[in-house]
């Protein structure tokens, strides 16, 4: 799971997420850089230049992946993967939509959050803690301990994911405001982590450092955004060096978006039935949620088509008895649970 890249399966803007599963392992072999598909040629320099650091790369891209699939778990587009693809979300990044504003954003923080967690943590030369942020202590505290260096995690997220985002049209201005975005989500949400000092669990001294949060944090962040994203169009210039294609809000009476909202220029399908060339899945035999009133609900999720039950039988621990000292003894129950899904 690599590289923020470009394909072109039909219309002259088309774009998606190289990110291909077979990277999975990354961080446990070397790294050929010549051997990844997909790369432009500013990737595979940044590549070569920053060997080291490339197994962070792909686990950021793999738990921005991860996050995506946790936030729409119970939409229609589920942030579904495809297997031995180059471009893993198949079509559904092709169009310039919310969906592709959000993997675009997600993406990016978690290839900014995993080199620095991965600079803090000690695992490269190249990078290791922040000293520039630092200034006076607070009151009872002092720094100490490792604060992450989330400006050097943004610098390589910036040079690697944008090195495609240099055409002078729409989709690559969209995808370089929203890979921003996502990277100053990381920078916007980080605080102070403490640790106390003394005898008997007191706190007569308390050491300090900048850490970023946990990435659930962005990533319900993120999916605020991209339920508040912003609708753009697209104007076309006249410059010295030809055409550039610019965004606009499409709507003058909203507040315009800020360089932390995502945006997008196209509408979304409905995801209800399977579609090759809109890449939606459907959402057929998806699990849904009889009592909720919310798009997980079995009448939004199934988009009116109805849904079945069927019952499951699941083992649990029950009876659970704590025991002195120390440990807990549980028995093993036998529960039956209705399951719905779409028709």
């Amino acid at each position: 799971m690599l590289a923020v890249s470009s394909v072109k399966p039909s219309g002259p803007f088309t774009m998606s997420l190289a990110v291909g599963h077979q990277y999975s392992s990354l961080g446990t072999q070397p790294i050929l850089c010549g051997s990844i598909p997909g790369l432009v040629p500013k990737q595979l320099r940044f590549c070569r230049n920053y060997v080291e650091i490339m197994p962070s790369v792909a686990e950021g891209v793999k738990i921005g992946i991860q996050e995506c699939q946790h936030q729409f778990r119970g939409r229609r587009w589920n942030c579904t993967t495809i297997n031995d693809n180059l471009a893993i979300f198949g079509p559904v990044l092709d169009k310039a939509t919310r969906e592709s504003a959000f993997v675009h954003a997600i993406a990016s923080a978690g290839v900014a959050f995993a080199v620095t967690r991965s600079c803090a943590e000690g695992s490269a030369t190249i990078c290791g803690c922040d000293t520039r942020h630092k200034g006076p202590p607070g009151e009872g505290w002092k720094w100490g301990g490792c604060s992450e260096d989330v400006e050097f995690g943004s610098m390589v997220s910036r040079e690697f994911a944008d090195a495609r985002e240099n055409r002078p049209d729409a989709r690559s201005a969209m995808n370089r405001h929203n890979n921003e975005a996502g990277r100053t989500s990381i920078t916007d949400h980080m605080y102070l982590k403490c640790k106390c000092h003394g005898l008997s669990g007191s706190c007569e001294v308390k050491t300090c450092w900048w850490s970023q949060p946990d990435f659930r944090v962005i990533g319900d962040y993120m999916k605020d955004k991209y339920d508040s994203a912003s609708e753009m169009v697209v104007e076309k210039h006249r410059e010295s060096r030809g055409w550039v294609e610019t965004l606009r809000p499409k709507y003058t009476f909203f507040k315009p978006p800020t360089d932390r909202d995502l945006v997008y220029y196209e509408n979304s399908p409905n995801f209800c039935e399977p579609n090759p060339e809109t890449g939606s899945f459907g959402t057929r035999d998806r699990v849904c949620n009889l009592t909720s009133h919310g798009i997980d609900g079995c009448d939004l999720l199934c988009c009116g088509r109805g849904h079945n039950t069927r019952t499951e039988n699941r083992k649990e621990k029950c009876h659970c008895i704590f025991h002195w000292c120390c440990y807990v003894s549980c028995q093993e129950c036998m529960r039956v649970y209705d399951v719905h899904t779409c028709k």
